[in-house]
């Protein structure tokens, strides 16, 4: 049965109980300390060698905690993103990152806990937006007893641009920094930032952005509706897609990434 759009993303439902306890680990944890130490960890891609569809269906066995709109694994949202955007007739580059855009979920697989990898994103080293989901749940992060963190810009200058801003360490920057070299920068931004949830629905931290991130942020508003609207109960038909993705995979890149 097709969800109507108002009830997706609404945590107040709690759609499963692991969510919020997902939400309380995530604002507790992720310190501006430790997504520069998981940058260092991750960053320099030399972990594993995959090519991406092999990276897809290896995350079939992946259901996402933060999301409380669907139990289906990585791979089935992947397809259901995907094929939503090839049937508005989106450019090919825009159907690619519909299907890729949570490939970075593959931490998961290398033991990193969930609270680690999913989730809405936000900045670290400045002040917590009160538009960030679960906002109340920031206070026992260890960030907020540094004085240099609690002001809008905190260690940024203001339209700096968000390159310079460290983003919550998960899927998104991860997943960024792999296939970065090969998408058009409209994907690159709707890979990186289509977490970024306080942002690019909720309006906040514009006050970090120069005009290149506005302009781009955009494209990520325009990805969106593929990336929560597409769930369904339906499981998609990966055998009969495959051959299809496959070769859209193969046109933009290698038969191997670095990860």
């Amino acid at each position: 049965m097709k969800k109507e759009t108002s009830e997706f993303r609404d945590y107040r439902a709690e759609a499963r109980p692991s969510v919020k306890e997902l939400y309380r680990l995530n604002h507790e944890n992720q310190t501006l300390s430790f997504v520069k130490e998981k940058e260092r960890q991750y960053l320099s891609l030399h972990r594993h060698r995959a090519g991406m569809w092999e990276v897809l269906e290896l995350l079939d066995r992946l259901v996402d905690d933060s999301d409380p709109d669907t139990e289906q694994s990585q791979i089935a949202h992947a397809l259901q993103s995907a094929e939503a955007a090839r049937r508005d007739g989106q450019p090919p580059w825009f159907v690619l990152t519909a299907l890729i855009h949570d490939a970075g979920k593959i931490l998961c697989l290398w033991g990193e806990p969930q609270w680690a990898v999913v989730g809405d994103t936000f900045p670290l080293g400045c002040a917590f937006s009160d538009r960030i989901v679960f906002p109340e749940l920031f206070a026992n992060n260890p960030d907020l007893q540094n004085p240099l963190y609690q002001t809008p810009c905190g260690i940024y200058e203001e339209g700096g641009g968000l390159a310079q801003v460290h983003m919550s360490w998960g899927h998104d920057e991860y997943l960024y920094h792999v296939v970065k070299d090969y998408l058009p920068m409209e994907a690159q931004y709707m890979v990186r930032y289509h977490s970024f949830y306080a942002a690019h629905r909720e309006g906040a931290y514009g006050h970090l952005m120069n005009e290149q991130d506005r302009r781009m942020m955009e494209w990520v508003r325009r990805f969106n509706p593929y990336d929560l609207y597409s769930k369904a109960d339906a499981p998609p038909d990966v055998a009969r897609l495959r051959p299809y993705y496959q070769d859209l995979i193969a046109k933009y890149f290698p038969a191997e990434l670095r990860w």
